[in-house]
């Protein structure tokens, strides 16, 4: 942990600067950081940490306004700036939280945001290179308010379409069940066995499942197989 003296306000000033405590595991990301923020006006980096136990000390002892977190640091490189962001909510919600991450998925945006959107912003880390938009960003959950990166916002844009568009939303939650079946090879008795039917029930789903992917013309081999590919394409993760 790196710290500084935290100055005195002089008399008469009119808003205090945003005391901010940063936390990157890279000590070049972390400096560059500390540089980014050194001269924007109205933001006091009072401390930097190198791991989540370590910020989650200083936030008890320094009383930030924001926390600046990349998403992965020890001690498990997993999602530690998240579940600092998670803590905070309950233990110090006045603490906003800016997250900084390289993964434009919007599965972590949305995993920063599930107890709430005030005072959280995500951003990709490529954004550290524009101090307007982590100032903004830092200024803005400091307000309560939040900021979700344009790049992510985007990403769950597009998912959200191509699951509108996805044949597989006409399908019942039993016809899913079975073309995921279907998917990993199993027969139509497999299929029956497993889920506990008659094989004539899930023939009777399976024809269904063929219609509604617009595949009732095809050969019976050809299009298991094509509704199968349909599933995969559809369903692999963001």
């Amino acid at each position: 942990m790196a710290s500084r003296p935290i100055p005195a306000d002089p008399p008469g000033e009119p808003q205090q600067a945003i005391r901010v405590l940063l936390a990157e595991d890279s000590y070049l990301v972390r400096e560059a950081l500390d540089h980014v923020l050194a001269d924007a006006d109205g933001i006091d980096v009072v401390a930097t940490f190198s791991d989540r136990d370590s910020l989650l000390e200083g936030v008890e002892t320094m009383r930030p306004d924001v926390v600046v977190t990349d998403i992965r640091m020890p001690p498990a490189e997993s999602d530690e700036g998240l579940q600092v962001a998670a803590l905070l909510r309950e233990t110090r919600p006045d603490v906003g939280v800016v997250v900084l991450s390289q993964f434009a998925e919007p599965r972590y945006a949305l995993a920063l945001l599930e107890g709430g959107s005030d005072g959280r912003a995500y951003l990709l880390k490529e954004r550290i290179q524009r101090r307007g938009q982590l100032v903004a960003a830092i200024e803005a959950v400091a307000r309560g308010g939040s900021v979700i990166d344009a790049k992510v916002v985007e990403v769950l844009i597009e998912a959200r379409s191509r699951a509108e568009r996805s044949p597989l939303t006409d399908l019942t939650p039993r016809e899913t069940e079975i073309l995921a079946f279907v998917a990993q090879g199993h027969s139509n008795q497999a299929i029956a066995d497993e889920l506990v039917l008659t094989k004539r029930a899930v023939e009777k789903h399976i024809n269904a499942i063929f219609l509604k992917l617009g595949l009732s013309q095809v050969e019976d081999v050809s299009r298991r197989v094509k509704a199968a590919l349909i599933y995969l394409a559809e369903s692999r993760p963001d």
